[in-house]
């Protein structure tokens, strides 16, 4: 059974993404309910950082002082669908057409290496084990979704939610970004087991803590 506050909520943002700004009595009147209930429903969204308030001092209300207006926050325009995924897969297909599949390959090894120098002075002075714990972060801080997996002497990295998967399944490539990073971060090779292209439902690295890597640029997936 659909939830009415639910589906108040996804109307009030609606509305403010339709129109901009608005009051609180000017979405009551538009959705048809009372001051009071889209108060508490504007508050509430407010406090989850979907929306915002600012005072508009030209329009002042009948007491005389500025009128509240609510506008969508940045999180709250993430909350409408986006096309990035098919820009992305256009820009890369553009530029293997435009430039040749190794200048597309060279584009996908500056993204690598932008993000390596990120990583590489949070590591540094690390060991493996603690790199490896510290990766686990590696698409966003404090990923609930990427863990390591122990069994004996084999460690792995699970990643349970791909922030690039729409673009990753249909241009594999894109993963080959994430190996070499993982390979050149940990200074040992790194296989990737399980992959969401196959079905797996999630990618899964090895880690082989005994065979070094000299890996010391970009290099794409077998």
């Amino acid at each position: 059974m659909p939830n009415p506050l639910t589906d108040i909520r996804s109307t009030l943002l609606s509305l403010l993404k339709a129109h901009k700004t608005a009051s609180i009595a000017t979405l009551a009147e538009a959705v048809g309910i009372s001051y009071e209930a889209v108060r508490s429903q504007i508050v509430q969204l407010k406090k989850e950082g979907w929306v915002a308030q600012h005072l508009d001092r030209t329009s002042p209300g009948a007491s005389g002082r500025p009128t509240s207006l609510y506008r969508l926050t940045q999180a709250g325009e993430n909350r409408f669908p986006k096309h990035y995924d098919t820009l992305v897969v256009h820009l890369i297909d553009a530029v293997a057409s435009r430039l040749g599949p190794e200048d597309a390959r060279n584009v996908l090894a500056e993204v690598a290496e932008t993000r390596i120098r990120h990583w590489e002075p949070l590591l540094r002075g690390k060991t493996l084990d603690q790199r490896l714990a510290l990766l686990t972060s590696i698409y966003g801080e404090d990923d609930p979704y990427m863990s390591i997996e122990t069994s004996g002497d084999e460690v792995r990295l699970v990643e349970r939610n791909c922030p690039y998967l729409n673009v990753a399944l249909q241009r594999p490539m894109l993963c080959s970004v994430t190996v070499s990073i993982l390979t050149r971060l940990l200074g040992v090779q790194v296989v990737r087991e399980k992959r969401f292209q196959t079905g797996d439902g999630c990618c899964t690295f090895r880690i082989l803590k005994d065979q070094p890597s000299t890996l010391a640029g970009f290099e794409l997936e077998a």
